[in-house]
């Protein structure tokens, strides 16, 4: 930050403005509120807070048992070709969602139900095979049990980790199996489209690196803004701008 030609006193107010509500601000929201003229560095600031929060979270890996399926984003393609329907689409960013379940029983009437710790979305790159394999390895711990449905992509992900059991896609497992990995897609979705409405490809994955973010410091409160600051100061991506 000592770097940056912004103020620290920008970088402070943009970091509370970031962290104090669930849901994210644009750039132009931002500038609005920072009073600045320019469109450019504030953008510019928040992609790298963003790109620090996502530094912070590849830190932690998942382990336990973890739910893991794969979301189809919209995003804007400037691809003049032909547009595919459906999976394959160049409208459409892969995405490996992981959330870290804990199956729970309540012992007084026996009903079960799962909490949920940690979330990761990685964006996939679809042109290679072994993008979900890697994304895996990467993101879990050797002794995880992963759930996922029967996708052909999973065939393999069983070498990298202790278990994997699979469940056939349909409403039922969508509600219970893969229950947290399907709320945070839909929740995501929900966010992206309402706040940025269409976002570049290129950018997603830093747009997922702070959902995930506060996602995952959900109950930190007013705490999130301290651990912003910890994750901007051990990143390296705070260069000039």
């Amino acid at each position: 930050m000592h770097d940056s030609k912004l103020p620290v006193r920008v970088w402070y107010q943009c970091m509370a403005f970031m962290g104090m509500s669930k849901k994210p601000m644009s750039a132009h929201e931002m500038r609005r509120q920072l009073g600045m003229k320019r469109y450019e560095p504030v953008w510019a600031m928040m992609k790298k807070i963003r790109n620090a929060m996502g530094q912070r979270d590849q830190r932690y890996g998942l382990s336990d048992m973890v739910e893991l399926d794969e979301g189809f984003f919209p995003h804007a393609s400037s691809n003049n070709k032909k547009i595919k329907r459906g999976k394959g689409s160049q409208k459409m960013k892969n995405v490996a969602v992981m959330a870290e379940s804990i199956p729970l029983e309540d012992l007084a009437t026996g009903k079960k139900s799962s909490q949920c710790r940690f979330f990761k979305m990685k964006v996939l790159d679809t042109q290679k095979a072994q993008s979900i394999n890697e994304t895996v390895q990467e993101s879990l711990d050797k002794k995880t049990i992963v759930l996922s449905d029967k996708g052909k992509n999973y065939v393999d992900i069983a070498d990298y980790i202790e278990g994997h059991v699979t469940v056939v896609s349909d409403k039922h497992s969508t509600n219970t199996t893969l229950r947290w990995v399907h709320t945070a897609i839909s929740n995501a979705k929900r966010t992206l489209l309402g706040i940025y409405h269409l976002v570049k490809g290129c950018n997603l994955q830093l747009y997922l690196d702070e959902f995930c973010y506060k996602l995952n410091r959900r109950y930190f409160g007013n705490g999130i803004f301290d651990r912003i600051a910890v994750a901007i100061a051990s990143s390296n991506c705070i260069q000039a701008d």
